[in-house]
């Protein structure tokens, strides 16, 4: 019973999948904890930016992008986080270093079309610093539950 592998009880083929889908479901719900605490962050943050006189609008459309825009996007794509930390989970020898290296790559390509868009310096700046919040969220709490794998 040295830990890691160990299980606590004599398990066969059946319970053995029992087990893989407890810890996926506990992936996933840590995950969609996460990512609501990521939406609320995000959608707080950008009204903190609005209030300190960031327009948020970008040249293509006209429009000033509207706070539950961020929430919207926020959520989407921490969903497709969780789904990659879950695919990882199941087919990768080393998901959470993966996952890190796999999110934190996508963050960096993340942080590019904001600084192209033409915005101001002000939007282009909190609009990085709007992607970063939600990385900083999601990236360890995911990171974190892949690192409790023990199967």
């Amino acid at each position: 019973m040295n830990g890691r592998k160990d299980t606590g009880f004599a398990a066969g083929p059946a319970s053995g999948r029992a087990v893989r889908t407890y810890r996926l479901r506990g992936l996933a719900g840590t995950g969609f904890v996460a990512t609501l605490a990521a939406m609320v962050a995000t959608t707080l943050a950008a009204a903190l930016a609005r209030a300190g006189g960031v327009d948020f609008e970008v040249p293509d459309g006209g429009e000033a992008i509207p706070l539950s825009g961020f929430a919207v996007v926020t959520g989407f794509f921490s969903v497709v986080g969780i789904v990659v930390a879950v695919a990882l989970r199941r087919w990768s020898a080393h998901p959470a270093r993966r996952f890190v290296w796999t999110a934190v790559s996508l963050t960096a390509i993340s942080l590019v079309p904001p600084l192209l868009s033409g915005a101001s310096t002000a939007t282009a700046t909190a609009l990085v610093g709007l992607h970063l919040v939600p990385a900083t969220v999601m990236i360890p709490t995911l990171a974190r539950s892949l690192c409790a794998r023990t199967d």
